[in-house]
């Protein structure tokens, strides 16, 4: 059965924001939860909206690694891509979770190659120290990891190519 969980997203220099989404899938090394409808403002990547106010997001989190990733859509449903967040490692407390961004992010679309985003956020919050040195270190080392994944073809993992939007709804109502 699928419980609510109040995830707050951490961003130096930011407020938090909360999101309150459905976990519908709990295991011990994956959380699978479902944003009904995102509320901000339109994600655009090279000009083309990814995500519009309103679309649905499934999310992947994988505790105690230093990423989270997103199936994007539109407001109709249309799967987009997938939007990898660096992170600090989630943080749980029975329904109250939450994380640090650490500003890189990778947008995968459908069709088309990986690109790296907001690297000068990035470097802007290094050079404020809104990330120390050693947060900046362990960022850029999960970025090469991903980045040699993205090479062979191994990104997105096969799990976020798995659960789709129709199955985390199906998991929800279950």
């Amino acid at each position: 059965m699928a419980r609510n969980i109040r995830y707050r997203y951490r961003r130096p220099g930011k407020p938090t924001t909360v999101y309150d989404q459905w976990l519908v899938l709990d295991r011990p090394d994956l959380k699978v939860m479902l944003l009904d409808a995102y509320q901000s403002d339109p994600l655009t990547v090279g000009g083309a909206t990814v995500l519009e106010r309103g679309a649905p997001i499934v999310w992947f989190v994988f505790p105690e690694t230093w990423h989270d990733i997103g199936r994007f859509h539109l407001a109709d449903g249309t799967f987009t891509g997938w939007y990898t967040n660096l992170t600090t490692p989630l943080e749980m407390t029975e329904a109250d979770w939450s994380a640090g961004d650490l500003f890189l992010d990778l947008w995968t679309p459908v069709i088309g190659p990986s690109v790296w985003l907001d690297e000068d956020e990035f470097e802007a919050a290094v050079k404020a120290k809104r990330l120390d040195a050693a947060t900046r270190r362990r960022a850029l080392n999960e970025r090469a990891i991903i980045d040699l994944q993205v090479a062979s073809g191994a990104w997105p993992p096969p799990v976020t190519r798995d659960i789709d939007l129709s199955q985390a709804r199906s998991l929800r109502d279950v």
